[in-house]
């Protein structure tokens, strides 16, 4: 006999609104908030609507967004607003769908970004550091490039007549972004000052040149297709785009020359020559500045390159707009049209935090991840959108030790029933997060960038700690092992869903799945 589990839930749920539980449970757990809350959680899911097809799709990537961050920027959250943190959810933990995701790429135990969006976007595995393409190709050989190129769900969409967007914190041209549009047998090749002579010789074009050119590149590939290019384009990353020309530099540029082009051609301006309809900003005022209900078409290039930490925004000398801006404007914007849209937003500096040892920025771009999605939630109608949160891959970061419940995670461990921190067999006291791997302990005080890390020494290994404030934004966590970047995690990551389709969410899945949910709800290979 087959168990009915909606029934059993729901007859449970009768017995204790209905006071029958006095029979069944006790009164101080029926009462229980765990209990009563668990309990509203299971009857939303059984609420849950059974429409699988979804009008527009946002698929969120928090880059290097691991298990162990999203628990700590839980914590943190709660934190920042004076609970212990630990009861509580991020924004996408509410989502009814949920899943972990294997992240390796084919050659590769512990992935990289440029192998795992392609996996996310083009329904299969690839290798470390190419752009995409399948397995087959050589990194860095340009010749494997053709024959080898994946269709992306990006690509799909276009195809399909629906707008198309590509939001990111990093640079556009960077690995994750990339995977939406571009082919490239090496992620590094983001504009031709990054690429060897023979890949030019032999025709390749760099990842910054094909965004531009994404329109005509993708009808030269499939006989009577007319799409009208990407819709929407956000994030850092100038330095592709523009000559190795001062005269060129924009107003707040970093370098002498901001550009990196050794092919003397103005991207932006090509862009802008062949979309007489199109808005082209670089700042906060530009940005401001835009009316999403009559603007058709945005590219915006706000930093020569990667977009300032969400804790630096305010340092920018043009203004940048946040992540969770971006994402609500280019929703404005995809709108617009009736047949829906296709919208990828990443949190690239979640990622980059890490690698620089430093838990404090690391969450800090969770949480305004947490807004974009927030953002996105409240600009959209649930019935019509399927709304995707993931990362790429995690990162080795851990907590660890037995502090107490509500102990700052930022802390120095305080066990259960202890007033002091804890101390390790080295009589010194250790911190609950850390890196297995990396630069090591510094201590920057108040700064907020994390890169600043880059101008020290490493400094792996034990270290007293004893006088030193942990939860500031320049504290960098003791690594064990000496790099001079700490390094991604092989483990998997969780997809978090909500909206038509994300039911499908469930179990151990692929990474090469997350592209055939997009597609299962767009119907992005129907007729």
């Amino acid at each position: 006999m087959k168990f009915n589990w909606k029934a059993s839930v729901s007859a449970l749920a009768l017995a204790v609104s209905s006071g029958l539980q006095a029979d069944v449970l006790p009164a101080y757990q029926a009462e229980s908030a765990w209990f009563t809350d668990a309990q509203t959680k299971i009857a939303e899911k059984l609420e849950t609507n059974n429409n699988f097809r979804a009008k527009n799709v946002i698929l969120f990537v928090g880059d290097g967004m691991g298990v162990s961050t999203l628990t700590a920027s839980r914590i943190r959250k709660g934190q920042l607003a004076g609970e212990m943190g630990e009861e509580g959810y991020l924004a996408w933990e509410r989502f009814p769908g949920t899943a972990l995701v294997k992240t390796y790429n084919v050659d590769a135990q512990t992935p990289d970004s440029a192998g795992t969006m392609t996996a996310m976007m083009s329904g299969l595995k690839t290798d470390v550091g190419v752009i995409g393409v399948d397995e087959d190709i050589v990194r860095g050989d340009c010749s494997t490039v053709v024959g080898n190129e994946a269709v992306t769900a990006l690509e799909l969409a276009e195809i399909k007549g629906l707008s198309t967007g590509v939001v990111s914190t990093a640079r556009i041209t960077h690995a994750t972004p990339a995977a939406t549009y571009a082919k490239s047998a090496d992620r590094n090749w983001e504009d031709d000052g990054d690429m060897p002579e023979e890949a030019l010789t032999a025709g390749c074009t760099d990842i910054a040149d094909q965004l531009v050119h994404f329109e005509e590149n993708l009808e030269s590939r499939f006989t009577g297709i007319d799409v009208n290019g990407i819709d929407v384009v956000m994030g850092g990353g100038r330095r592709s785009f523009l000559p190795k020309d001062a005269a060129f530099n924009s107003t707040d540029a970093v370098s002498e020359v901001e550009g990196d082009r050794n092919d003397s051609r103005d991207l932006t301006a090509e862009w802008q020559e062949m979309y007489s309809d199109g808005v082209y900003i670089t700042d906060q005022a530009g940005f401001d500045g835009v009316d999403a209900a009559a603007t058709t078409r945005l590219f915006g290039l706000f930093n020569e390159s990667h977009m300032q930490y969400e804790a630096d925004r305010a340092n920018d000398v043009a203004g940048e707009p946040s992540v969770a801006e971006m994402t609500t404007k280019a929703i404005d914007i995809l709108d617009n049209n009736d047949k829906g849209f296709f919208l990828m937003v990443e949190s690239g500096r979640i990622d980059h935090a890490h690698h620089a040892g430093n838990a404090s920025g690391a969450l800090s771009e969770t949480l305004a991840l947490e807004a974009a999605i927030e953002a996105a939630v409240a600009n959209t109608d649930p019935s019509e959108t399927l709304i995707l949160v993931t990362a790429d891959h995690g990162h080795v970061f851990t907590i660890a030790g037995y502090p107490k419940r509500g102990n700052p995670i930022l802390g120095k461990v305080v066990n259960v029933g202890a007033d002091e921190p804890a101390t390790a067999a080295d009589d010194m006291p250790y911190t609950t997060v850390g890196y297995m791997n990396g630069y090591g302990f510094n201590d920057l005080g108040t700064e907020t960038d994390s890169d600043a890390i880059y101008s020290e020494e490493v400094n792996a290994g034990r270290m007293d700690i004893t006088a030193v404030d942990t939860t500031t934004p320049g504290y960098h966590q003791e690594a064990l092992i000496p790099l001079t970047s700490e390094t991604h995690s092989g483990e998997d990551i969780s997809l978090h869903g909500t909206g038509p389709g994300s039911q499908l969410i469930q179990g151990v899945i692929e990474q090469s799945v997350v592209f055939h949910l997009i597609n299962q709800s767009l119907g992005l290979l129907e007729e």
